[in-house]
């Protein structure tokens, strides 16, 4: 018999504006700069990926770019998520921050000058995602302490609309400057989008700060750890996790090459799609919801992006790969939507960031395999092939772990913001 696991069904809030928030200053204030903070990030992401095409033609290389930028979650999440749970969250987001200003800057300095290598560009996008998965796990924790608690849910629901707005602006913003001044600017771009955050976060008066638990890291990390053996709904959450993660990664991997001979405006448009894609979708994602399960919201997504996932290796004209893309982005943050509400839904808060770290790790964690796995197969056998097995492996994992459900009465689709 399948095992099903009931999400913590939320109280009905007050009415309330989607909007409310903004109109709290210490919000909008962190909200404007985040905004500002992602379109850097994706341009950054456009510029890396241009940039190793231009380097090398090898399928293996380029998906390793994504490799490089997740894989550092196998390394530090479970540290980084403990951490966030028993330090001061302000002090040290502004030292994840610094670190990925000191990165991007010393990129697209090497850039410029013309020294950089397909190892050396791996090596910075490696320290780049080291820097930005030891800060996610406290800055998805830190969204209740910038509100009052009844705009808690619709602020969530912002935070995804600001990072989907730069995910649809950047790319495009990084193709036009890419094609113009090349992948190093775009690179100190990136640097320089940080310092909005890292001011708000210097001028933020957090109002208390108290350690709910004491001891040692690694006991944190063991507590965390026990917390997710012994919960149903922990387990069935990373589950279906991986098993997308892992046959899913293949299309944004290889999309460079993709995007090849589009330029790298085209390139960069391309990614703007999905990004308009992903908007379109958090706009039916409620109407979904109310006449799918949580499971058939997912379900119904997830062979949506497989079908494109196959389209993108057989399409080659511009106007309809962009509409694969968008197809694709659609999907996608139906997909995430309910994995990262039911991520951030399944512990009690003073066990909130670690768990989240659990799932950051089996989320990016799994791209990261899943790329390189899908580059070395497109090296071998050509992307066209390549994308149909990633396909038909997203369909063998529905039926593979149709055992691990999430059902909910009420499950509201507004995820937190993790890079994915």
């Amino acid at each position: 018999m399948a095992e099903s696991v009931n999400m913590p069904a939320a109280l009905e809030p007050p009415p309330t504006s989607a909007l409310a928030p903004l109109h709290e200053p210490l919000f909008r204030s962190l909200w404007i700069a985040a905004v500002i903070s992602y379109t850097g990030t994706w341009m950054q992401n456009v510029g890396a990926g241009w940039l190793m095409t231009q380097l090398t033609m090898s399928p293996l290389m380029v998906s390793l770019v994504t490799a490089a930028t997740t894989l550092p979650v196998f390394l530090v999440i479970l540290p980084a998520g403990a951490l966030a749970d028993l330090v001061d969250r302000r002090r040290f987001l502004l030292i994840t921050q610094g670190w990925m200003v000191g990165a991007a800057a010393l990129l697209g300095v090497l850039t410029l000058l013309h020294v950089i290598t397909p190892w050396l560009l791996l090596a910075f996008t490696f320290l780049l995602g080291l820097g930005a998965v030891m800060n996610d796990p406290a800055w998805q924790a830190i969204t209740q302490e910038i509100v009052s608690p009844p705009q808690h849910a619709p602020a969530v629901a912002l935070n995804s609309v600001g990072f989907n707005v730069a995910r649809a602006v950047g790319p495009a913003l990084g193709g036009i400057v890419i094609a113009a001044a090349g992948s190093g600017v775009a690179f100190l771009l990136n640097a320089a989008s940080f310092f909005g955050v890292i001011f708000f976060l210097y001028r933020w008066k957090r109002p208390s700060f108290e350690h709910l638990e004491s001891g040692k890291l690694s006991d944190a990390m063991r507590a965390g750890i026990r917390y997710a053996r012994s919960a149903r709904v922990v387990q069935c959450v990373l589950i279906r996790t991986v098993a997308f993660s892992l046959a899913a990664s293949s299309l944004p991997a290889l999309l460079p090459l993709l995007a090849r001979p589009h330029g790298a405006t085209g390139y960069g448009l391309l990614l703007g799609s999905f990004g308009l894609g992903a908007l379109a979708g958090a706009a039916i994602l409620p109407r979904m919801r109310r006449r799918l399960s949580v499971d058939g919201v997912v379900a119904a997504a997830i062979l949506v992006f497989a079908l494109m996932t196959f389209a993108a290796g057989r399409v080659e004209s511009f106007p309809w790969l962009s509409l694969v893309l968008f197809t694709s982005g659609t999907a996608w943050i139906g997909i995430l939507a309910c994995l990262n509400v039911a991520a951030q839904t399944m512990s009690p808060p003073h066990l909130r960031a670690r768990a989240l770290s659990m799932y950051l790790l089996v989320l990016q964690g799994g791209m990261a395999l899943g790329s390189a796995a899908w580059g070395g197969l497109a090296t071998r056998f050509g992307i066209p092939l390549t994308l149909l097995a990633s396909a038909v492996a997203m369909v063998a994992g529905l039926f593979a772990v149709r055992r691990y459900r999430l059902t909910a009465q009420q499950l509201e689709l507004s995820p937190s913001v993790v890079r994915d």
